[in-house]
């Protein structure tokens, strides 16, 4: 006799891995400053740190860098979106500056599950405050002398880029004196990239005794060097190429400090020669093969005053630093890999190279 068959449903294997889903969960969202101020209050009643991560979106490497690191150092972490404007002037870039929630908030959830896996620190919160959350008296006040409450920093503020945007750490140092006093974070997050901005935040926070430790992490670049910055999305294939020029003109100086010059000119000479070549290569070429830009200023300055410095002292080194303005394509060709705005918007490219102090 033929044995019966037995049909038996068997249960799924528990995973050895937990699914995906177990390390995901929805990060927190909020607009309201009572919100942020409530769920900190929480995390410090039961022993949590907190790191900020204060952006104005767009994200990139380098933001989810200052992310990853306030994982690391915190138990949790609080990124705040907000795009400032009254660290614009009133003819600048706000309308056109890049906006991407979505794709940011992919980034960090993405992150965050990563995170979990790691057992690091978890992105607790978003920020993305309303403007009349962040000015809830007046509105925000771009011109000179403006109407409202801001916090200056002189005259560190009105030097290199201050000088050239007259309000940009104006409205730095009020912004981040309120996402200091909103969100209470045992540390905050910025990138080198920026050098003149480290340098205000970190004296915003010693000269108001305000109770965070200011983190200063390396600049993250393209493989060729270019700074990453949420403004890159504006150059196309040849503005892109070109753009690098002043990076190479601050490598060019820093190799004559590594050899030994300490003389202003004997440094700046470097940066200035690959800059003017670079220059003269470009206006020979037809309007629709090349990319011309301005050099706002090269400098080198002290590390801690950002002053402009004659010669180099060698136990507290120095800043190299500069701007460049990629001015819009004068023509295009067709099949051109252009960027966003087809290469019409003006695009301003900063950079800087820490001259580090050489022991005799």
């Amino acid at each position: 006799m033929l044995a019966r068959s037995i049909t038996r449903v068997l249960k799924p294997a528990r995973p050895i891995v937990p699914a995906l889903s177990t390390f995901s969960r929805a990060i927190h969202v909020s607009r309201d400053v009572t919100d942020i101020r409530q769920r900190r209050r929480s995390l410090l009643l039961g022993g949590e740190t907190v790191g900020l991560v204060p952006t104005m979106g767009a994200l990139h490497a380098g933001h989810i860098s200052l992310v990853r690191a306030a994982a690391a150092e915190n138990s949790k972490v609080f990124v705040s979106i907000y795009v400032n404007p009254t660290q614009f002037g009133v003819n600048e870039d706000l309308d056109s500056y890049p906006k991407t929630w979505e794709s940011d908030m992919e980034k960090l959830q993405k992150l965050d599950t990563e995170l979990s896996k790691n057992g690091q620190g978890r992105i607790d919160v978003v920020f993305a405050p309303t403007t009349k959350a962040m000015y809830p008296t007046l509105p925000p006040d771009s011109s000179i002398p403006g109407q409202g409450s801001f916090v200056t920093i002189t005259p560190l503020g009105n030097l290199l880029e201050g000088k050239s945007r007259p309000v940009f750490f104006r409205g730095v140092a009020t912004v981040c004196m309120k996402l200091f006093n909103i969100c209470q974070a045992d540390r905050v997050y910025f990138g080198q990239k920026d050098v003149q901005q480290t340098v205000v935040i970190k004296r915003l926070v010693k000269d108001f005794h305000l109770d965070t430790e200011v983190r200063i992490l390396p600049t993250e670049r393209e493989p060729d060097g270019l700074a990453m910055s949420s403004r890159n999305v504006y150059l196309g294939e040849r503005r892109r190429t070109t753009g690098i020029v002043l990076n190479k003109a601050l490598r060019a100086a820093e190799a004559a400090y590594l050899k030994g010059k300490r003389m202003r000119d004997e440094i700046l000479a470097h940066a200035w020669d690959e800059v003017n070549i670079r220059q003269l290569e470009q206006e020979e070429e037809a309007e629709t093969e090349r990319a011309m830009f301005e050099v706002d200023y090269i400098s080198l300055a002290d590390p801690d005053t950002m002053e402009e410095v004659d010669n180099v002292d060698s136990s507290r080194g120095a800043i190299l630093s500069g701007a460049v303005k990629m001015l819009p394509l004068e023509a295009t060709q067709e099949g051109e890999r252009l960027g966003l705005g087809d290469d019409k918007v003006p695009v301003r490219l900063i950079d800087n190279i820490v001259l580090s102090p050489k022991v005799p």
